[in-house]
């Protein structure tokens, strides 16, 4: 972009080589046609030069930013592979879209544009002024004054720039808080007659980010007027002519020399509005190379580099495990032992809150405990790479996360080559098969596209997968909370065949549902209260029995328990 810059200002300097080789034609002189061929041809050879050269820029800064995009997309979707589960359950998708997809596509005029901008910005008026104060060091002092002046109101419009563009950010954020929460939740606003005071609010925050923009335009006005006065052609046209015609009367210049300030002093000021901009385009990539790095940042969940001890059985052992989300934050689970036999069905209850669903998903291995540890046939969790982990364990949960391709694709997700015979039968005993046969596309049918499914179909589409996966022990957070009426007793009895047979640790919301578990386990406050059966825990009349007493006003009796209990006995 320098060749490219130089090679653009050789056909300007050409036409002031021209005409001091003319215009001493007026006068009677000879002409030298041989010079002034030579200065067209170099003129010429300049103008290829510059397109070869802006060509090469342009080719060789795009290349380095795809280069780089797929360079940060590659970084960042290993990295998003290899945190702990748990930091997904804390954000939405948006967060990894607007990291993964938006931030990175930021980058782009950066790189592929706004350096080569600013390249061409600080090359061309150094390389004008090095000409013209060959030429003329005075006349070349008055050219520089516009850009001076430019660069003075830039400087003042800018003030306190860094407390207002965050000021700025919180106010749209806010705005779009505000904007969001008026339409989002706009049915519950009318429902309950609160039109009027969430159209206030959002109007209130609409006036005061309205109020603090007109605020920064006052604030930055006299300096833009400034800038805006000195850099226009008209000021430096002005001052060049009038200060080369003293000069030329005083003998310090020559005619032939003011011709090159007329053509190229209009070139020193254009550069300071292209930096304005570029510096703007600089402060928005820098923001999202920061949210880049934070991610980039996340702490790994870590994992051996070679394969571990294989468990020897199914059996789940927690030993003295406790949990905290941060360092320094309250413990959720403290000093938890609880063993989980193979072949059997342990349910957790207590109240929101008591750390049912964080304890549950130490299983996976969402997160690592603080203290303690959890091992499957004896082998901890830790020395286990993901694959070994995920071969032995599955999980289902409220929130059924399939992604957007064919459902075929997402049932087979831990067996993508799993054959299409396996994938009907597990669909069939998942109670989802007739639902799926009935879409345009059958399996091929894209979720979110031309497969359109309720929650519950959802939850037994998740089912199929999990019976693909085949594993030994289960996590389930009870699919059914999920599910519309209709398909309820679909889920439950997909659920009673996923159960069969594997070590089951289910998180129950409705206790009617995990009477039949071999042993139910009481949280309260992180740590276990009881454990027992059913009946056992009833008999004590403790906090199981309070629990139940509430559970039984809300709800009746039924539950994949009952079916599971038949399905055992058939």
């Amino acid at each position: 972009m320098v060749a490219s810059t130089v090679a653009a200002l050789v056909p300007l300097v050409g036409i002031v080589e021209l005409a001091r080789i003319l215009l001493p034609a007026a006068s009677g002189s000879a002409v030298d046609a041989e010079r002034a061929w030579v200065v067209v041809w170099v003129s010429v050879a300049a103008l290829l030069v510059r397109l070869a050269t802006v060509l090469g820029s342009s080719w060789l800064s795009h290349v380095a930013d795809l280069d780089l995009s797929i360079h940060l997309r590659r970084r960042l979707v290993a990295r998003l592979g290899r945190v702990p589960l748990a930091w997904f359950t804390e954000r939405n998708s948006g967060t990894v879209k607007k990291a993964v997809q938006d931030d990175v596509a930021a980058l782009h005029h950066l790189v592929a544009h706004s350096v080569m901008e600013l390249t061409a910005a600080i090359t061309m008026p150094v390389v004008v002024a090095v000409y013209l104060f060959v030429v003329s060091p005075p006349l070349a002092l008055v050219t520089l004054v516009p850009l001076a002046l430019g660069v003075v109101g830039f400087r003042i419009s800018m003030r306190g720039a860094g407390a207002l563009y965050r000021d700025y950010d919180a106010g749209l954020a806010e705005l779009a808080a505000a904007t969001v929460e008026n339409t989002g939740g706009i049915a519950e606003i009318k429902t309950f007659g609160a039109t009027g005071r969430a159209h206030q609010r959002l109007a209130e925050v609409a006036v005061r980010f309205g109020g603090f923009n007109r605020a920064w335009m006052r604030h930055s006005a006299l300096g833009m007027l400034l800038m805006e006065l000195a850099l226009t052609p008209a000021l430096t046209l002005v001052l060049v002519l009038g200060a080369g015609v003293w000069m030329l009367r005083v003998s310090w210049i020559t005619g032939p020399d003011l011709v090159p300030f007329l053509v190229l002093g209009l070139a020193m000021t254009a550069p300071v509005t292209v930096a304005g901009y570029a510096a703007r385009e600089l402060r928005e990539a820098t923001e999202a190379a920061r949210r880049i790095q934070r991610l980039l940042a996340e702490p790994e969940l870590p994992e051996p580099d070679d394969l571990g001890p294989v468990p020897g059985s199914a059996r789940v052992e927690f030993q003295s495990v406790s949990f905290a989300y941060s360092p320094g934050s309250p413990a959720v689970l403290r000093d938890v032992d609880l063993v989980l036999e193979p072949g059997t069905v342990t349910a957790l209850v207590g109240h929101s809150g008591s750390g049912k669903s964080t304890l549950a998903k130490l299983l996976p291995r969402f997160a690592d405990p603080v203290a303690g540890r959890i091992t499957i046939g004896g082998v901890d969790l830790r020395e286990m790479t993901s694959a070994q982990l995920y071969a032995q364990v599955s999980f289902v949960f409220q929130d059924t996360g399939l992604l957007r391709t064919s459902i075929r694709d997402n049932i087979r997700l831990a067996h993508p080559e799993a054959p299409d015979a396996d994938v009907r039968r597990v669909a069939e005993a998942a109670q989802i098969s007739g639902r799926i046969e009935e879409l345009a596309r059958g399996y091929d049918s894209v979720v979110g596209e031309d497969a359109q499914l309720s929650g519950g179909e959802r939850q037994r589409v998740a089912i199929a997968r999990a019976l693909l996966s085949d594993t030994p022990i289960l996590v389930l957070d009870e699919a059914t909370a999920a599910a519309d009426p209709e398909s309820e007793a679909l889920v439950q009895r997909a659920l009673s065949r996923l159960v069969a047979g594997r070590t089951l640790l289910v998180i129950a919301h409705r206790l009617s549902t995990v009477t039949a578990a071999d042993q139910i386990v009481v949280l309260d406050e992180g740590r276990v209260a009881e454990r027992g059966t059913h009946a056992e825990l009833l008999a004590r009349g403790g906090r199981y029995a309070r629990l139940w007493a509430a559970d039984q006003r809300a709800h009746p009796v039924d539950g994949w328990a009952d079916d599971r209990a038949e399905e055992e006995s058939a």
